[in-house]
């Protein structure tokens, strides 16, 4: 950039000599260097453009894609508690779009701002040395216009962080809106959804608008100094050269070179602007990457290779807001192999159980402990390898049967993945399919029925071979028949594993080693199923509604207000 800078001040300095020496000396041996010169120096300085343009734009895009990896890897890691504050295409823009603003901080744009800056400095040496009246003049103005841009840049910053802002929400309600079709059409909500979208882009086109003013005042501005500036040197020039204090040629020399001195003016608008832009999705990607990634806590040290799956709760709280705690003083223990049940009412506090002992929330007081292992001082990445998840809404990835299996276990030979097929009766559906193992199951696994998706979800649990297994309403959303076919999956599932089962209907966990039943956060009745039901408390109030609602199912109208 130095040398490409140093070439550009060929034509100026030449200027001087060409109409002095050579048009009015009239000595024309001059003329050939003069131009051998100017070609030569103009020559490089193309050549050096186009170098730098090129390589710093690939620069730039790798730039972005780096910055764009990073903060992907570093919000794979937060805690769950920052998903829950943030929403799912909210974290996309700002990782797609608040990463792509620093592509002009390296691009060639910034480049030629600097080399402008570089250029000026140079030029206010010669400038000085050719006439230091102008000169001091024109920095005065120049100086006078910096001061008003950099308060008019502090302005413009907060609405292109705001339009961050707006774009990211814009952009998460649009990823959710499609993402959820069928609700919007089910409910016939297109219009309002259209209504939604159409607020947010007004609210973005208003963020837009005001920058856009801003925008043009500057170069507004910028065209007034550079109209006063240049009838100033005409009449100092001229002034100048009358006095005989300045040649023609000087004049000439020094309107080129001033032209460089004010460049970075004329530039400061667009480039300042861009910047400025930049620097605003930079600060809100560095939100992003200064927020504490989970399972950073410093005491978190332990690695656990193999557990033999005892867990102990004692007195665990927990409050996903301050003072407003959703679990009291939860205690027991399970042993290793042994199936613990959580049933109660919506809202009870089963789900967050499963929370802690999966490491997503960390307990607001009380210990958790793996094997005798404190779970604040594992480290989550060891921990998690020994767990396996089967969740009522299985999620699926929009690829294939096989990926979306060995996804828990990329590494699995084919025996085992085959293995793992047949014991979730994957194989039944599969293999019907005329690309088998590599039909694409559609987002979310759209393709397939609730049945097929479950069963995927347990294969993939299955070959994954965790020590802890959490099954958190894994057949409520089923039919019967869907049901019974993954149960046997499941049942081979749990065989040695410690499993933790969170069931809607109660007929499916009366053979679990205990069961407790949690209602406002605390554990009021623990047991088997045979000693609850006994003792006709809360589980037999459960279980006896639940069945007399299941059996209502199959009466003829008015035949269950009799029963009853």
């Amino acid at each position: 950039m130095m040398v490409e800078r140093f070439c550009s001040f060929a034509v100026p300095i030449s200027s001087r000599y060409l109409i002095n020496d050579v048009m009015y000396q009239h000595q024309l041996d001059k003329l050939p260097l003069i131009i051998g010169v100017v070609a030569s120096a103009t020559f490089i300085s193309a050549t050096i453009t186009y170098i730098l343009d090129r390589y710093l734009s690939v620069a730039g895009q790798s730039l972005v894609a780096e910055l764009r990896a990073q903060v992907q890897e570093h919000v794979g890691r937060l805690p769950i508690s920052f998903y829950d504050d943030n929403h799912t295409g909210t974290l996309v823009a700002r990782i797609m779009t608040d990463t792509e603003s620093v592509r002009n901080l390296i691009g060639a744009g910034l480049l030629d701002f600097l080399g402008g800056i570089l250029t000026a400095i140079i030029a206010i040496a010669i400038l000085i040395h050719i006439s230091t009246l102008m000169t001091i003049l024109t920095i005065c103005i120049v100086i006078a216009f910096g001061w008003f841009l950099k308060r008019a840049f502090g302005v413009t910053r907060p609405l292109f962080r705001e339009r961050s802002r707006i774009n990211a929400e814009v952009t998460g309600r649009l990823t959710e809106s499609l993402g959820g079709v069928r609700v919007v059409k089910g409910y016939h909500a297109e219009a309002r959804e259209a209504r939604v979208f159409s607020d947010g882009t007004n609210r973005l086109l208003q963020n837009i608008t005001l920058s856009i003013k801003a925008q043009a005042f500057m170069s507004l501005c910028k065209t007034v100094v550079l109209g006063v500036l240049g009838p100033l040197i005409m009449y100092l020039g001229a002034r100048e050269v009358k006095m005989h204090r300045l040649d023609v040629g000087g004049y000439v020399e020094f309107t080129m070179l001033l032209a460089f001195m004010v460049a970075p003016i004329a530039m400061s608008v667009s480039i300042g602007t861009q910047l400025t832009e930049a620097i605003a999705g930079l600060d809100r990607t560095a939100d992003i990457l200064n927020e504490c990634g989970e399972g950073s806590e410093p005491e978190r040290t332990q690695e656990i290779n193999s557990i033999c799956g005892e867990v102990t709760f004692k007195d665990v709280t927990f409050a996903y807001v301050p003072d407003k705690p959703v679990l009291h003083s939860i205690s027991f223990e399970a042993k290793p192999g042994s199936v613990t049940a959580l049933v109660g009412s919506s809202g009870s506090g089963k789900s967050t159980i499963l929370s802690l002992l999966c490491g997503f929330h960390t307990a607001t007081g009380g210990h958790i402990s793996i094997d005798s292992i404190d779970l604040g001082s594992i480290r989550l990445s060891s921990f998690r390898q020994q767990l396996g998840v089967v969740l009522q809404d299985t999620f699926l990835f929009d690829g294939t049967v096989r990926e979306n299996i060995l996804f828990s276990r990329p590494e699995a030979t084919e025996e085992r993945f085959i293995q793992a097929c047949r014991i979730a009766r994957v194989d039944e559906f599969a293999e019907r399919f005329a690309e088998r193992y590599e039909t694409i199951v559609g987002e979310r696994g759209i393709r397939l029925s609730g049945g097929q998706r479950q069963r995927i979800s347990i294969a993939r649990a299955i070959l994954a071979d965790p020590r802890i297994l959490i099954l958190d309403e894994a057949t409520s959303s089923l039919d019967s028949e869907s049901e019974a076919l993954i149960q046997n999956g499941l049942h081979y599932l749990m065989q040695g594993r410690t499993t933790f089962v969170i069931a809607h209907r109660l007929s499916t966990i009366r053979r679990a080693d205990q069961i407790l039943v949690i209602e406002s956060g605390r554990i009021v009745e623990r047991g088997t199923h045979d000693s609850l039901y006994r003792i006709d408390g809360r589980y037999h109030e459960l279980y006896d509604r639940q069945h007399g609602l299941e059996a209502n199912l199959f009466l003829a109208p008015g035949e269950g207000d009799r029963i009853m």
